[in-house]
């Protein structure tokens, strides 16, 4: 049977993917929602509304037009506190690592100082990690994780076969920091003594797909392929679905697809 949550917590190395096991186990929530809305208020109030049912919250901060860092991340900050939730900017990152390094920490966004996650691609190398890990020690005294992106759920992406095994070698250059994936399924590493978080999209227990390219996979489809956390976002908040509902339906579809698996 598969380890649980606080099992794991208690030998990771990395202290953002202990803290954030540990939330999970004690709100019994896998669920992060991805925000992307246009607007703080829209942001603010619908994360407000799901925060009780989730873990980590997904951002994708610069598609906010009235974007402020007093009057979007000072109250964002607040309703993580409020909820206990983790927040990660799906910035993904694919630079080289000097430059990455000042994208994380400065400009409008100043990510390094808020987000307890953020993810970057493969494809410049292991230089875009150090980078990163430069940037958070530099910016703040709170734990920062990364991920990789090995995998993604848009149909003809390009990131697969070799580049996936390739981004999976970049992940193990530093065991602390990066803590995990985000990919369709388990990534291993298990056998040298990784415990990765993996993260999916694409993940629906209504839709199929999209007309842009997107295809769902069900909760308990990707739990049971190695899936630790999963990223829903229009399933919680699209044209006439209740934030609220929705949120507690896939919480507790997440959960249940997680104690099948670990036996519990």
């Amino acid at each position: 049977m598969a380890e649980s949550y606080t099992q794991r917590a208690e030998k990771h190395p990395s202290p953002v993917a202990q803290r954030l096991l540990r939330l999970m186990e004690t709100k019994k929530s896998n669920l992060c929602a991805s925000v992307d809305v246009n607007t703080t208020s829209e942001f603010l109030a619908l994360i407000d509304k799901l925060g009780p049912s989730i873990c980590l919250v997904k951002t994708h901060i610069d598609i906010i037009d009235d974007f402020s860092y007093e009057g979007t991340i000072v109250p964002l900050l607040e309703l993580a506190k409020k909820h206990q939730f983790m927040i990660f900017e799906d910035r993904k990152f694919a630079d080289i690592g000097n430059t990455v390094k000042h994208q994380y920490s400065g400009g409008a966004f100043k990510i390094a100082q808020w987000a307890d996650i953020t993810n970057a691609h493969g494809v410049t190398g292991t230089g875009i990690v150090s980078g990163l890990k430069q940037a958070a020690q530099e910016t703040t005294q709170e734990p920062r994780g990364l991920l990789m992106l090995a995998e993604l759920s848009s149909k003809g992406s390009l990131a697969y076969g070799e580049y996936t095994k390739q981004t999976v070698e970049i992940a193990k250059s530093d065991k602390d920091f990066v803590i995990g994936f985000i990919a369709q399924r388990d990534m291993g590493g298990q056998d040298e003594g990784f415990d990765w978080l993996i993260m999916t999209p694409g993940v629906g227990l209504d839709d199929k797909g999209d007309a842009l390219g997107q295809q769902y996979r069900t909760v308990d489809e990707v739990i049971s392929t190695g899936t630790d956390i999963i990223i829903v976002g229009r399933g919680l908040f699209g044209k006439g679905r209740d934030p609220q509902v929705e949120g507690e339906r896939y919480r507790s579809a997440g959960w249940n697809a997680y104690l099948k698996k670990t036996g519990q």
